[in-house]
């Protein structure tokens, strides 16, 4: 029962980060169709940023609360993020709006590599330890803990979807949003800004994508350039299990692959004795991935998407 509740929160945790890098996937395809490979390396830029801001103010002003700092950081990355992938969208996807699919795909893959190595560049290729910036004592919940870091990801995790989930169903620009996904001619004929549109989305998306690299450096505690392929590549597995295109689904794949990730690697371990556990727990994103596009191509809670003529 302890290691189950364990699983469980661990899950959560894991769940929550895929899900909030998901809903950036999810976004930027429901409205233009493109699956942007480069926003996992987005989530890299946001944790290194973070962590150079970090690092350098500790020393400036040694006084600053930990936790402050931290957030401090956080909004700063979310700026840079944004400013990141609203450039690489008027600069590199724009272009090829029109054009076949093959070639904005292989585009966002190169915009990842080439992140990659701007990141390896600016901020060296070793590995850097991420400080520990809020109190380490943990909490005990029955047999099972939960690290301070752990209960803000939750929390934060859950007022952001609220959040965005406000401004896509509440506001005017989600209304434009929407509208702009069902069809962006007949948005454009009725007032609205298709590519003012998108550009919102991809910075949107990237602020997510900026608040996940915070909490995935402050949860496992270090960074590098090479970090965002991994988070991103099952972000992505995610969207596509929960139906991509769907935000709802998003989460819901983010969490259910957080899940079942961390209750398959634990519970692995203990049958095997060990000698299968966590450092095997990858193979569960994509054993997931294999099972969605065999048995429900459009994902758990995929819908059918209107032609855009």
């Amino acid at each position: 029962m302890d290691i189950l509740l364990q699983q469980i929160i661990n899950g959560l945790v894991l769940g929550s980060m895929y899900a909030l890098v998901a809903l950036g996937y999810t976004m930027v395809y429901g409205i233009i169709g493109l699956i942007n490979f480069a926003h996992g390396d987005v989530l890299m830029v946001g944790a290194l940023t973070s962590w150079t801001i970090i690092t350098q103010a500790r020393d400036a002003m040694p006084g600053i609360p930990g936790w402050m700092l931290l957030v401090v950081a956080a909004l700063i990355a979310m700026v840079v993020c944004a400013t990141l992938n609203y450039t690489i969208e008027k600069l590199a996807y724009r272009p090829l709006r029109s054009s076949p699919r093959l070639a904005p795909l292989i585009t966002a893959i190169g915009m990842s590599i080439l992140l990659q190595t701007l990141a390896m560049i600016v901020w060296k290729p070793n590995p850097k330890s991420y400080p520990t910036m809020l109190s380490p004592e943990p909490f005990y919940l029955g047999g099972a803990v939960i690290s301070t870091t752990q209960v803000a990801i939750l929390g934060t995790t859950a007022v952001v979807l609220s959040l965005l989930m406000y401004i896509v169903n509440k506001t005017s620009l989600g209304r434009a949003m929407r509208a702009t996904a069902e069809n962006p001619k007949v948005a454009g004929l009725m007032g609205i800004r298709p590519d003012v549109v998108i550009s919102a989305t991809f910075i949107i998306g990237a602020m997510l994508a900026a608040i996940a690299g915070v909490m995935w450096a402050s949860n496992y505690g270090t960074v590098q350039h090479s970090m965002g392929f991994m988070p991103g590549l099952k972000a992505f597995v995610a969207a596509v299990f929960g139906g991509i295109g769907n935000l709802a689904g998003a989460v819901v794949g983010g969490i259910s692959l957080g899940l079942i990730e961390s209750l398959g690697a634990g519970y692995l371990g203990a049958l095997t004795g060990g000698f299968l556990g966590s450092q095997y727990s990858d193979i569960f994103a994509f054993i997931v991935l294999a099972f969605v596009l065999t048995l429900r191509p459009s994902g758990l809670m995929g819908e059918r998407v209107a032609d855009r003529a």
